[in-house]
């Protein structure tokens, strides 16, 4: 079979062995079937209440096969064992083929729970093989889908001992072998720009409507421009890296595809920093030259903004090259044979591992730390979003993140142009209302926010405003459940929560839609659960440790430190050799959160180990004491009205702060407790024993503060929080 690459075969066991695939199709199974000696070696074993299908029973009940059937819901394990364990001494390799359960796009099982469940109870150490169908489009570049493929993987992976939680180990296996063979993809072997350019080509009248004004530019055009300016930037920017001061919008996007096509590094800068971390942006990047415009600075007169000889206007820019020679770049844009457009840009001098863009993280923590996007990166990212969401051509997003935001770069100014989907520009998230005009008036797809801003945005919404949303995904921070309630009965919508890190380019996985059984197929792999981030996408590994740690690895469903693989994660912050040896090993990156993953692949975060104290020994999450305390106000003190101009703001927080005896202890900033503090903490201390929490999670105090501190992207500052309580209680800052 000239379309399957075959992998790992020194895995495959000279003695009869227990084999669990995790899809398979006609072409795979036959491939399988061969290398593990053919009919007189292999017998199958399949699920009875989901059955391959008809093509594929035929092959597996082929004359003279040996077939062991099951019914999860019936079947007794110790009977079910001692069958495979008969076949096994007979000589035969047992090869576990799933059915096709109902599932959305791009899940890398077709095993769901129970059947994973049933299959880890028999207490047989299996072999697990991972089954990948790969497209070399930029659309469902993974599929699930085993007659919609250009070439299939088949990897042998080693052998999982048998112990309890057996199906942790096998789905870590599958992820890894998808992380393996999704870092070989060839399309990752593209340069960004190659691919934003054959994407606008591909899609030229596709438009960014800039929410400002609602003026409209095609993509043949934008690209035009951006070619233009790009000329003008290999003239006279002779660093590796440019500075890039511009919030969403036609402006922004243009100066980073120019950046793209002159072979220049764009570094999209968080203009809401403060002195002392913009200079240290400009000295751990090395930027000399700014890009900008004058409208945009008269609006932050507040920013450390350099001296006029290093900043490019690009108002001006764009004015001193002319309109003759931007129309004859358009026309070029629009016209011109790739190969021509390819050789005068030079699209595949930089592609791979070379750095594409450079983003500095939110410093929520610390200092800011640079984190170098590759082109591999960015294009791997932006492939795996389409191999799990499903939007038709054209769909509109709203593009309203900053663009220094990982999720604002990645998302809102790539992906829109590779696709074809169309961009709804606006320079801020927080104008509630106008998200919401824009929304509606343009009947965008897909809604990316934080849930502090979406809380903001739903109060402001009349009930059908998002009716034409697709996914309305949320970010940043945890979801809570009185957010997700309040859309679903003001507007009828269900929010999304996703997971992403500026060091995964970003977006790991989200929930997506609610997936049920049907009368036709009962069985399915869920889409959507409360609480979790949803699945990760294909090509994503996750390993789970000790907290505590490192060597010691835990089961993917028991939570702990989260470690990630695949060809999204970056390789290290830009200049910190000590602290890339402290967060990388074997190739996985340390992520710093807490977590789980259940085994139909949904990964469920429990914080930040940041967001910890330890008590007394004992590890006490902050965000969990945040949820109890922040629905006791919402009882207590009822939500605030539609004219308050606070109500989206977040009302209280819990910092660990240090503490003689006991290591730490908790307090909580808050901006609803102004007076009254002692009866106020007897209250909470009251709720959160009824609520069934110890004694020991209760903070010591209540710091009374006009407004959390929090970053521009929507997630807590928590530096910020951390240096407010302390200088409150005239504690050391350690």
């Amino acid at each position: 079979m000239s379309n399957v690459s075959v992998s790992g075969t020194g895995n495959i066991s000279q003695q009869a062995s227990f084999y669990i695939v995790n899809r398979v199709d006609k072409a795979t199974l036959k491939v399988i079937d061969k290398l593990l000696g053919g009919p007189d070696r292999v017998a199958y074993m399949v699920e009875e209440v989901l059955l391959p299908n008809p093509e594929l029973m035929a092959l597996i009940e082929a004359p003279g096969r040996r077939v062991l059937r099951f019914n999860f819901r019936k079947a007794n394990s110790r009977d079910l064992r001692e069958q495979l364990l008969e076949l096994q001494q007979a000589g035969y390799h047992v090869v576990f083929i799933p059915g096709r359960p109902e599932q959305l796009l791009g899940c890398v099982s077709d095993v769901p729970m129970p059947f994973m469940m049933q299959l880890a109870a028999l207490h047989v150490a299996p072999i697990p093989v991972y089954v990948g169908f790969y497209r070399n489009d930029v659309l469902r570049t993974y599929t699930t889908l085993p007659d919609d493929y250009d070439w299939a993987v088949v990897r042998v992976m080693p052998k999982v001992p048998s112990a309890p939680l057996t199906g942790d180990r096998v789905l870590e296996a599958w992820m890894e072998a998808s992380a393996e063979a999704y870092d070989t993809h060839p399309l990752l072997k593209k340069s960004l720009a190659r691919l934003l350019v054959e994407g606008i080509r591909k899609h030229p009248n596709t438009e960014l409507i800039d929410g400002l004004d609602n003026t409209r530019l095609p993509y043949y055009k934008m690209l035009g421009v951006a070619m233009a300016l790009a000329r003008h930037l290999k003239a006279t920017v002779k660093e590796p890296r440019l500075g890039i001061l511009l919030p969403p919008g036609k402006g922004g996007m243009i100066a980073n595809y120019a950046c793209l096509l002159a072979g220049i590094v764009p570094v999209n800068i968080n203009y809401t920093s403060a002195e002392a971390a913009f200079q240290s942006i400009i000295n751990q990047s090395g930027i000399q030259h700014f890009i900008t415009a004058r409208a945009f600075m008269t609006k932050l007169p507040q920013f450390p903004w350099p001296s006029d000889e290093k900043i490019i206007h690009l108002d001006k820019t764009l004015k001193g090259i002319g309109m003759p020679k931007i129309a004859a770049w358009v026309t070029f844009a629009r016209f011109a044979p790739m190969t021509a457009v390819a050789m005068t840009f030079g699209l595949d001098k930089r592609k791979e591992d070379d750095e594409a863009a450079l983003l500095f993280t939110s410093g929520s923590s610390g200092e800011p730390k640079g984190v170098s996007l590759t082109h591999k990166m960015i294009v791997a990212n932006v492939t795996q979003m389409l191999s799990k969401a499903e939007l038709d051509p054209g769909s509109a997003f709203l593009c309203s993140l900053p663009i220094f935001h990982s999720f604002g770069l990645t998302v809102s100014t790539f992906l829109p142009p590779v696709y074809g989907f169309t961009m709804v520009t606006y320079p801020s998230p927080l104008e509630a209302k106008k998200l919401n005009e824009l929304i509606e008036r343009y009947e965008c797809r897909l809604v990316v926010t934080t849930p502090t801003f979406a809380r903001s945005m739903v109060r402001r919404a009349h009930p059908h405003a998002y009716d034409k949303v697709k996914y309305f995904i949320v970010g940043a921070e945890k979801l809570q459940q009185s957010v997700a309630d309040e859309f679903m009965e003001k507007c009828g919508v269900r929010l999304l929560e996703g997971y992403g890190l500026t060091e995964t380019t970003p977006v790991c996985g989200t929930n997506l839609a609610v997936v049920q059984g049907s009368e036709r197929q009962p069985y399915y792999v869920p889409g959507y659960k409360f609480g979790s981030i949803g699945h990760l996408f294909p090509g994503m590994a996750v390993r789970i440790t000790d907290p505590d740690d490192d060597s010691v690895r835990l089961p993917l469903s028991e939570q702990g430190m989260i470690w990630f693989k695949g060809p999204n994660v970056f390789h290290g912050y830009v200049g910190r050799p000590e602290l890339n040896e402290s967060i990388f090993r074997d190739g996985w990156f340390k992520t710093g959160d807490l977590g789980s993953v259940d085994l139909n692949g949904f990964l469920s975060l429990g914080g930040r180990r940041s967001r910890f104290s330890k008590i007394g020994g004992e590890m006490v999450p902050h965000e969990v004491v945040e949820q109890a305390i922040e629905a006791f106000v919402q009882c207590s003190l009822g939500a605030s009205s539609d004219g308050d101009e606070e109500q989206h703001a977040r009302a209280v927080t819990i910092v660990g702060v240090p503490d003689a005896q006991k290591g730490e202890a908790l307090v909580l900033l808050s901006r609803v407790h102004q007076s009254n503090l002692k009866q106020a903490l007897d209250d909470i201390r009251a709720h959160m024993a009824e609520v069934g929490l110890p004694r020991l999670w209760v903070p010591r105090e209540i710091i009374p503060v006009e407004a959390i501190p929090m970053l521009p992207s929507g997630k807590l500052d928590l530096r910020g929080c951390r240096m407010l309580a302390c200088e409150s209680l005239g504690l050391p800052l350690n």
